[in-house]
């Protein structure tokens, strides 16, 4: 290979978001989304530098729409080809216990990821869509798929397995896959350089807190527990997923409201968490609201961090103890109130914020526990595309 530079893939069921990355060296070339695939109308943009632009028009598919991201990038200058790509990185959410690693793409396993879909209909077949069109259009460089539950592949099977009819579970693949695992793998491997520490040393909770939350209960580098499930709306209470939930509510409403399992899956996952409470999820939005004694935002607000309290509760007595508390992504980042409404009134168990340091907002990890404070509390801004570039150069590089 004559560079570094990894074109990273996150297709959606209507959309591929991009970024072409060097990991070696950090340095992003130029980044985008294409929106709208199959709609009548379709548009796009591309930053590069202090470079923008946009297109519109029909994208009937994931093929147009990697044909869509190569014009794009002719008109900030740069040409998609072997000279100034390495690799081709996919996300794909849903792995299983199939892929433990970050795998070369083949059409076998293109196929395997397609089968899986059935965990993650929602996101493996668009996935699989963004590979196709990516490939017609590099055909002769190395595509990797990188996988948010193949971190979670270590989990222990006491934390993996579920306690239904083993023979149901197995024969359905159901378990605890989680997801976020990128992410939560990225975090935890980079806090122990910030802090001087060794892996070994730490026991850590990671909490990726956007849209989509979870958390991860990470000892000695390897991960040993996690929020979400089978699927992504166990766990957190999260933008429009309710987190967790008596099974029998699916029972309840076909029974009471005549709904069949797709409208309770929508309802769960599109209708509920912080949209079904408040109806808004944007947490600058609720943030608002509380500051403007909204009760029913107050009351969202004390649901959302009473979930979040009581997974660091019990990630904690699972890790035998705690060192770090971690907080990452969307509103772990950015939304101050979120993250002392989390740790709220848990002195007596050595975690004590800073305000003045929580108050800040930084591009680059800070420390916003005090120094009294017995638990270390960081806020680490994730970096998925660069993970995803990572472990793809790793793998076309062999």
């Amino acid at each position: 290979m004559t560079n570094s530079n990894v074109l990273v893939i996150n297709s959606g069921s209507s959309s591929i978001k991009f970024q072409l990355i060097d990991p070696t060296s950090n340095h992003v070339t130029a980044s985008g989304i294409v929106e709208r695939i199959t709609l009548p109308t379709g548009n796009a943009s591309i930053e590069a530098g202090d470079k923008e632009e946009t297109w519109e028009g029909a994208i009937p598919d994931h093929v147009k729409g990697m044909q869509v991201v190569e014009e794009l990038f002719a008109k900030v200058g740069v040409e998609l080809t072997e000279e100034t790509v390495s690799a081709v990185g996919h996300r794909v959410v849903q792995g299983g216990a199939v892929f433990p690693e970050a795998t070369l793409v083949t059409d076998e396993v293109r196929d395997q990821i397609h089968e899986l879909g059935a965990l993650a209909p929602l996101h493996n077949y668009a996935a699989v869509d963004g590979i196709n069109g990516a490939r017609a259009l590099l055909p002769n460089l190395p595509h990797v798929v990188v996988f948010d539950t193949s971190f979670f592949t270590k989990l222990p099977p006491e934390a993996y397995t579920y306690a239904i009819n083993k023979e149901v579970a197995e024969q359905y693949k159901i378990r605890r896959y989680g997801a976020h695992g990128t992410s939560h793998e990225f975090i935890s491997s980079r806090v122990p350089g910030f802090l001087g520490r060794e892996d070994e040393e730490l026991r850590q909770i990671v909490l990726h807190l956007g849209n989509g939350a979870s958390a991860s209960a990470v000892k000695n580098g390897k991960p040993v527990d996690t929020s979400m499930g089978l699927t992504p709306l166990e766990g957190l209470v999260m933008g429009t997923r309710s987190g967790d939930i008596d099974p029998s509510v699916y029972a309840l409403l076909s029974r009471q409201a005549g709904m069949d399992p797709a409208e309770v899956d929508t309802l769960l996952n599109k209708k509920s968490g912080l949209m079904g409470q408040l109806g808004m999820s944007d947490f600058r939005d609720i943030t608002a609201a509380v500051e403007s004694g909204d009760e029913n935002a107050k009351l969202t607000l004390g649901m959302w961090a009473h979930r979040v309290k009581k997974y660091v509760g019990a990630y904690a007595f699972i890790l035998g103890g705690l060192d770090v508390i971690t907080f990452t992504a969307g509103i772990g980042e950015n939304a101050s109130l979120a993250r002392s409404s989390a740790l709220e009134g848990l002195e007596e168990f050595g975690i004590i914020l800073d305000e003045e340091a929580n108050a800040q907002r930084k591009k680059e990890p800070w420390i916003i526990s005090a120094p009294e404070s017995k638990v270390t509390v960081l806020v680490y801004p994730t970096n998925e595309e660069l993970a995803i570039a990572q472990q793809t150069l790793e793998v076309a590089r062999g």
